[in-house]
């Protein structure tokens, strides 16, 4: 089948033929994750617990070392947020879509900027990491997404956006094929989120 292919989907073939198991429990866990938060499901969370646990694994394992410790963040995160969602929402079936401001839109840009640059200068006097600027960004845009998505704040879709279109090319040159594959997935879906919470947002 390979032969048939371009070398771009020779590459993603690749990957895919070669997937760990545990790369292929990555992919099932990530997608359903995904696509439950696009629906606003509570099931998001259990499932983003272990998502993130398998991820943290696959990331080490690849010297990611800024995303292999942002899944433990991502574990804190999603645990805070599965409580914010059902405490906050009060009497009502569940909790509101809502933006930030205009201020807190600009805070939340200075803070991920600030962060990434702080990350990266850190990794490249502290580890081996192959591309530590491209890996902070990835890891701040998700952090402040994360804190965003867990108070239910629309723009935790733009900062998840911008993260898996630096990612792509990024596990791409990295030759981690179906990482990319996988990010590229996420890159719809949260497209897909974005247009689906923008439609019920309440302020």
């Amino acid at each position: 089948m390979g032969r048939d292919l371009n070398p771009v989907l020779q590459h993603i073939w690749a990957g895919l033929a070669g997937a760990s198991l545990l790369d292929q429990v990555n992919l099932a866990l990530g997608v359903a994750g995904v696509v439950l938060m696009v629906r606003r499901s509570l099931a998001a969370f259990p499932v983003g617990l272990v998502a993130v646990t398998v991820q943290g694994m696959l990331f080490f394992r690849a010297k990611f070392y800024a995303d292999a410790t942002l899944q433990i963040f991502f574990f804190v995160a999603l645990a805070w947020g599965w409580r914010h969602w059902v405490r906050a929402r009060g009497a009502a079936p569940e909790l509101p879509v809502t933006t930030l401001g205009a201020r807190g839109r600009v805070l939340a840009v200075i803070a991920t900027a600030g962060a990434t640059a702080a990350w990266a200068l850190a990794a490249e006097r502290l580890t081996d990491a192959p591309m530590p600027w491209r890996d902070a960004a990835i890891a701040m845009l998700q952090v402040t997404g994360q804190v965003l998505q867990a108070r239910k704040k629309l723009e935790n879709w733009a900062f998840f956006t911008a993260a898996n279109v630096i990612a792509i090319p990024a596990y791409w040159s990295a030759e981690l094929a179906y990482t990319a594959f996988l990010f590229g997935i996420y890159l719809v879906l949260g497209l897909a989120g974005w247009r689906a919470w923008a439609k019920v947002r309440t302020a």
